[in-house]
């Protein structure tokens, strides 16, 4: 007991010090090749924090475990949108640029319906799959979204600054030990609790979802968190969407290649809580303090999370 406890604390540590390498690594990224910290953010920072969803994954997708599979995807877009970001932007209010509230959080939501049509838009019965040739298409448009992104590079560039640059070898390397801590961290975290949690004669089923569900979020939880400590919105919300993006196209993609993913209706709260958890960001990106993510908006993602996912826990005892 004592040493998963020792576990759980040495992985959190992991976590912090490795949020704060990524996100340190990924700003000076930025101010050396002149780039926006939010393309950083939708790409380097939101595929390194998305490697233990695509681990999980690709396993339970060999293993034909596609309620793993759909779990993961939609559970931790939901813990991105509604806890990482609720809680990020209660730190401190999240101000987006005008492409964020104008493409890519539109981009999010069009992909999140893209998801609806794909289960029950081309089919009339209750159990439909995703097949080898729709994994293809979602790989397909994840293609055209790194497209789109790296075309951003030209568009919003930086004015050079006057603050002294780290060497290339020093910001990769503070960004390969970032992920790795992320990683690593986020993977002590989740097996000492489960751990403990049975020694506790607590049921899988709970633990499957709240620790596992939440496990694999963890490192985009850690880097928005310390990004909007840092008050760097950018990575905060780019990190967020990215990963959401990623998870869908490209994780879900990999996944309906190696073994069609199987959909069933049990599903259907958490895709529609994704679309509609969407579709109020995107709102209110448009009222209030506009482009901004202000803190009573991300109260109320942090707080329906929190009441879903106790809803789920008394649905199950």
């Amino acid at each position: 007991m004592m040493i998963s406890v020792f576990l759980i604390v040495m992985g959190f540590t992991l976590l912090i010090f490795g949020a704060n390498w990524m996100v340190e690594g990924a700003s000076s990224l930025a101010r050396k090749y002149k780039v926006s910290d939010l393309v950083i953010g939708l790409t380097i920072v939101a595929f390194g924090t998305s490697a233990p969803e695509m681990v999980v994954n690709i396993i339970a997708s060999s293993n034909g475990y596609s309620d793993i599979v759909l779990g993961n995807i939609l559970g931790s877009n939901n813990f991105n949108l509604f806890l990482v970001l609720g809680l990020s932007g209660m730190i401190f209010p999240i101000k987006v640029a005008s492409t964020t509230a104008w493409r890519e959080i539109p981009i999010s939501l069009g992909v999140s319906v893209l998801l609806l049509l794909l289960f029950y838009g081309f089919s009339g019965g209750d159990r439909t799959m995703l097949s080898l040739v729709e994994g293809l298409v979602l790989l397909v448009l994840f293609m055209l979204f790194l497209y789109y992104v790296f075309t951003q590079l030209k568009s919003e560039t930086k004015a050079p600054t006057e603050k002294k640059e780290k060497a290339a070898l020093n910001i990769w390397g503070l960004i390969v030990l970032g992920l790795a801590g992320l990683v690593i961290g986020g993977r002590l975290v989740v097996d000492n609790s489960v751990a403990v949690a049975a020694k506790f004669g607590v049921s899988e089923k709970i633990i499957g979802l709240t620790i596992v569900a939440a496990g694999t979020s963890l490192p985009e939880l850690v880097t928005s968190v310390v990004a909007a400590l840092k008050k760097n919105s950018d990575i905060a919300i780019g990190n967020v969407i990215g990963s959401n993006v990623f998870n869908i196209l490209l994780i879900l993609g990999l996944s309906s290649l190696v073994n069609p993913v199987v959909y069933t209706p049990k599903f259907d709260t958490d895709l529609f809580i994704l679309i509609g958890g969407t579709l109020f960001l995107l709102t209110s990106m448009l009222t209030g303090q506009r482009k901004t993510l202000d803190r009573w908006e991300a109260a109320f993602l942090f707080v329906f999370y929190l009441s879903y996912m106790v809803y789920l826990v008394m649905k199950e005892l």
